[in-house]
Formats: structure tokens, sequence, C-alpha cells
């Protein structure tokens, strides 16, 4: 699915007439307000008079009580009515007397993003339609920003697209665009205040649950989903089942035999006998650990480099058994770890939610992890604003990375520069950053634990939806209902002395779960590790990532030392976490390989101020 939505002017409608695509929809005026290509059974539109709504992906929507609530708005800020109890993650788009709303999903696996066109400010589901439009040029300021690991670039620099002018919607916000071809963002979306006990919560996040996957059921067709073994993906199984699904579940086997993923996962399909099970085999040839973006990949990946690159070729063999079996989702447990395991500053959020029983919990983490007792306190007593913390990251990203033991319950993940990245690069990163903190957005939610989560569930959308671009025309859909927002909604508004209840693992989950999950699979109290996976596949792709370091186009860019990272892939160091910049840096270098377009000439540079220009 990808459409541009145009304003209700005469400059908008120009710009549909260089938009190669299939369908259309209009504003009243009959100008076209929705034009690209999408499969029709997943767009519902719906008129009351000269007013206009689309709402596009899976959901359940009662059209006639849809229209009598389009009938009645008086602004466009009373779509927040409508669109406040909508299942699933859906595009929702009103056209209202010459103005239209349009947003995505509240964690950005439905996004829109923005560039001026002609003049006037044009919105789209992708970023490719207006690359299309505009020729955007790399902003290879934002390109070195994906080299941070772990995890790429932090909230709100996450979702930047790597094109100068192409601008994502933030967060919670929806986008007005007016007469004239202008544009404003609207918060609208916030978490609930965090009220609810363990059975209230329970009870919310399996009725979300339910919601989310009926929605998926009754639209028809065979569902495939992952079988990890882990109690997200066990549990959205359960959930298919129970709603009637045509399921087909695929398990890959762990290489480290101490991890207990398949034993799990057997003894959850042994309960599922209605269902199509298929276990791969650990040493198939896709593995996670690929050489990222290949040749058959060009062009796939509009909004730049993306740190789940390494597991395309695992996701292109899951999708291509997939449409084989006939199915058209394929769901994984995408967040369920963000809504219902433990966030780094869960431990400060804890402390002053509920200063007794919150310290006891601290105390048991800290004797988990080995935390020094001063550290400890030191992290507690922290009162940074996220500005101020965004900023000490951004002052430290070219330090060495903090001790394992040391606790951290700041604000923000505090990801590094590899330590192959040219002082140039490091230079405009930081410079990136502390701008991010001095004038972007504030945090995504007053407490830390959940700005936390937060942050990490629009990571885990940006991933599905980054997937969906990539997989193309391939018949197959990666879905994940855990990032829907009524779920996000239900999970996060529990109690956090709920959610993490002492001596239990994801009691959140379980609970829901309880009733449709055996009991004995809810009992599971650990999960598995992977760093196996990640240190074959360099073993296995050495030699491809080396020759990436020969004529390497981030070195052209003036981003990194070849020889640097040549030293790096050849000894790497014994823990997982040395992996990480290696990862992100093959992401971008395949990148910049597969989209050769974006890097013209190399740029000029003022290391005063650290901009690449």
């Amino acid at each position: 699915m990808e459409f541009v939505v145009l304003p209700d002017c005469p400059a908008g409608a120009a710009t549909a007439g260089r938009l190669r695509a299939a369908r259309r929809i209009d504003h009243a005026s009959g100008r076209p307000w929705i034009v690209g290509d999408w499969p029709e059974t997943e767009v519902v539109v719906v008129e009351a008079g000269p007013r206009r709504m689309a709402v596009l992906g899976h959901t359940r929507l009662d059209t006639a009580a849809a229209t009598a609530a389009l009938g009645r708005l008086h602004s466009l800020h009373d779509v927040d009515a409508i669109a406040s109890r909508l299942p699933g993650a859906v595009h929702l788009a009103v056209s209202l007397g010459g103005r239209t709303r349009v947003q995505g999903s509240a964690v950005g696996v439905r996004q829109i993003f923005t560039a001026a066109v002609d003049g006037v400010t044009v919105a789209a589901s992708g970023v490719a339609p207006l690359l299309r439009l505009t020729g955007a040029d790399l902003d290879e300021t934002v390109l070195a920003a994906r080299l941070l690991a772990p995890g790429g670039p932090p909230w709100p620099l996450a979702q930047r697209p790597v094109r100068r002018g192409v601008e994502a919607l933030t967060t919670g916000h929806w986008l007005e665009l007016d007469t004239d071809g202008r544009a404003r963002q609207i918060r609208w979306w916030e978490l609930p205040e965090p009220s609810l006990t363990l059975a209230q919560g329970a009870a919310a996040v399996r009725s979300a649950l339910d919601d989310a996957i009926t929605t998926r059921v009754t639209a028809g067709g065979t569902l495939s989903a992952d079988l990890s073994g882990g109690l997200d993906s066990t549990s959205l199984c359960f959930l298919a089942h129970a709603a009637g699904a045509d399921l087909v579940t695929y398990h890959v086997m762990p290489i480290d035999s101490a991890n207990a993923d398949t034993m799990w996962a057997h003894r959850a399909a042994e309960c599922l006998p209605a269902a199509r099970h298929h276990t791969l085999s650990a040493d198939r040839a896709e593995n996670l650990f690929d050489v990222g973006y290949t040749a058959d990949l060009v062009g796939a990946a509009p909004e730049g480099p993306s740190t789940w690159a390494s597991g395309l070729a695992h996701i292109q063999d899951l999708a291509k058994r997939a449409t084989a079996e006939g199915a058209r989702l394929h769901l994984t447990g995408f967040g369920g770890d963000e809504l219902f395991g433990r966030m780094p500053a869960c431990a400060w959020s804890l402390a002053r939610a509920t200063p007794v029983g919150g310290l006891r919990l601290v105390n048991r983490y800290r004797l988990a992890n080995r935390w020094p007792w001063r550290a400890t306190v030191r992290s507690l007593l922290d009162r940074s604003t996220f500005g101020q913390n965004l900023g000490r990251v951004a002052a430290r990203i070219d330090a060495p990375p903090p001790p394992v033991d040391e606790p951290d319950f700041g604000w923000v993940f505090a990801p590094r520069m590899p330590a192959w990245a040219t002082p140039d690069a490091v230079a405009a990163v930081r410079a990136l950053l502390t701008d991010a903190a001095t004038e972007g957005p504030g945090p995504l939610d007053a407490d830390r634990a959940r700005h936390q989560a937060l942050a990490s569930l629009v990571f885990e959308g940006t991933t599905v939806r980054q997937v969906n671009t990539a997989l193309g025309d391939s018949g197959v859909t990666w879905d994940a209902p855990f990032l829907d927002d009524r779920v996000v909604e239900a999970a996060l508004a529990t109690r956090i002395d709920q959610r993490l209840l002492g001596g239990r693992f994801k009691p959140l989950l379980t609970s829901a779960a309880q009733g449709l999950v055996p009991a004995d699979i809810l009992g599971r109290r650990d999960k598995g590790e992977f760093s196996a996976e990640a240190f074959r596949g360099l073993a296995r792709n050495r030699a491809r990532i080396l020759e990436l370091c020969e004529d390497s186009q981030l070195a052209r860019l003036g981003l990194i030392d070849p020889a640097a990272f040549r030293s790096a892939v050849l000894n790497p160091g014994p823990m997982s976490h040395h992996l990480q910049p290696i990862d992100t840096t093959v992401a971008c270098e395949s990148w910049l390989r597969t989209h050769p377009e974006t890097y013209p000439t190399p740029p000029a540079r003022n290391t005063h101020t650290g901009e690449l220009r």
C-alpha cells in the first residue's frame, strides 16, 4: 500500500497529474485527495454530505455509525473521538470544508511523511512517492547518525528520513493541510494515566488483543506466524487459533543448545494441532547477520538504512515460505518485550510510583545485575530532564561504552559512534543530537519508563513498516498486533508495579493469556539468547563484508576510516555488543551501494560546527 494525500487546492490537483497510481479518492470539490495503490479490501471510504473519511489498513468499522459520526463533526479536532476507538494500526484521513486531517498509527507502523511540492505540503504513507516528486538529496548528517549503536539514533531522530526536505510526522500528532496547502502538526494522542491494577490491565489487554486478532482473521485467508517459543509470539498463535484462523507457524531452531526456545515451541505446537507447523534448521543459509541490502533490493529502503538490515535474508526467506502456504499476513511478536518486560528506566519509575514496594523490586534488580550500591543510588536520584539527558548522550557519543555492571536509569539509551567513524562524522552527529536536545520535542511521556517503552515501540513500528516496504510485492505483509494503538494503551495504562510484579516473568501478558495458553507454557521464566547466531553470521559473511571495505562509499563521504572498519571485522571482540556497530555500518554501506543515486558527490564539511553540507 502506497498513497499520497493532497490539499484541496489547485496546486494539489496539479501534483496529482505527476503521480503514477491506480486508484484515486476525491475531495468533495472534485479535486484529487488520496492517490495511490492499495488493495481494495484494505480501504473504507465514508461520506456524509461534503465530508469524506478514509480508513486505510486492517480495522473493524461500523460504516453506519462512522457516517453518523462524520456528519456530526464541527472541526477536524472532533475526529479524535473516531480515531481513539479504531482497532488495529491504520491510516486515517478526513476531508472537511477544504481542510484535510491525516495521521498514521500511534507507534508508526502506519506513518505519514511530508515534503514541499510546488509550493504546497504533500503528505504520503511512505518516502518513495515524495522522492519521485521532489528528487530530494541525501542528508549526510542523518546518514551518519545511522552509524550509532546499539539501535541507531535515539528518539526523536530515529524516524527522520535520510533525505533533505522529507519529514516524518511526530509521534502522537495529526497533520492538517489547509486550503492553501500549508501544514501544521497537532498533538492528539498520549498514553492514558497508569491507573489499572494487574487484573484490570490483563482484562484490557486481552480485550484489545482479541479485537486485534479478530480484525485480521475476519478479513479472510491464511495467517502465518512466528512461533519462536517465547511468550509473545506463542500468545499470538493461541489467539489466532482461538479466532478460527487458518494458521501456519514457523520456528527457527537456535544454535545454542542452552536456548530452550525449540522445546517450548514444540510444546506449544502440540497444543495447536489444527495449525501447520514448520521448524527451520539453524544451519539454513539465511541467517541473522547477512550483508544487509543486496542487489535484489535496489531502492527497497527509501527511508534510509535500518538496524534490521542484517536480518533481511531471513525475512525474505520466511516471506517466500509463507506465500507458498497461501498466507497474506505474517504475525510477529514485535512490541511484546516493550509492553510486558522491563525497560532500563523501570527502576527509576518504580522508586517514584511506589517508594516502599518499588525500592524492594529495585534492590532485587540490583542484586540480579550486580549493580554497585553507590551507582544505583546515584542513578535513582538523577533528576535531569529529557533534553539534559539527550545533551549528555550527545557529548559522550565517542566515549568508550559504559561498564556493563553500571546502571543507567536515564531517559535515553546511550548509543556510541563506531571507533572507525571519522572526527567529522562524530562532530556532525553530536551537533544533530545537541540540536534535538535544545530545540526538539519533549519526551513521549512524563514518566521515564513509559517514555522508553514508547520510544522502543516506535522503533519496532518503524521496523515493521520498513520491512514491508522492502518486501514490496512479495504477497505477504509483516504484522505486529502488539503495536496496535489500543493494545499499547491497555498495557501501558497498567501501573508499573503491577506490570512488573515481583517474582513473575511478564505478569501482565501471562495474566491476559490465562485460560487461552496452557499454564505450563505461561510458566516459562526465561528468554532465548541469540549471540551465537550473530557470530556465526559474521563468520559466514566475513569475506563479503570485507569486500564492502574496498571502495567504501561511507569512506567516500568521509564518514568512516575503512582500514579501521576492516580491522574490527577481522577482530570484532568476544561479546555480542561488539558486533552492533559492525551491523549498523554494514547496513549503511550496503544501503549506499543499492541506492547509488543518493551520493553524487562527496560533501563539503564545516569542522567547526560539525555540519555536513
